[in-house]
């Protein structure tokens, strides 16, 4: 996939949904991922946004991904821990178990073949 379209489209997207106040997601990252590379290959990251994450923080939520437990284990994003409460073929959502808002936190986790979106 070209960067490119993926940058612009990126930029198109958060300046909607994420990051200020009002908008419906408070950040997003966009990893770039390889399910069939050795597992001592670090995902990167290629965008983010209302989140500073780094590639080694990460890698607990992709060997998450890459175990395929998603109804059994749970993953962390930064501090918060998270369990999957809906599962379908190329995406996910999970609950936050240790948020402090009463309304709760959550995510949104989309595969494709060759990025993972996180939506929270």
């Amino acid at each position: 996939m070209d960067s490119a379209f993926v940058s612009k489209t990126w930029d198109k997207w958060t300046s909607n949904y994420v990051g200020s106040s009002g908008q419906p997601l408070k950040a997003a990252v966009l990893i770039n991922h390889d399910p069939t590379g050795p597992s001592r290959l670090l995902s990167t990251i290629a965008e983010q946004e209302g989140i500073k994450a780094d590639a080694t923080e990460l890698n607990q939520f992709v060997s998450f991904i890459k175990q395929n437990k998603l109804e059994t284990e749970s993953f962390f994003i930064g501090p918060n821990e998270y369990v999957v409460t809906s599962s379908h073929e190329s995406w996910f959502c999970a609950r936050c178990m240790n948020t402090s808002k009463p309304a709760g936190e959550g995510a949104i986790v989309m595969l494709t073949a060759t990025f993972i979106l996180v939506a929270l």
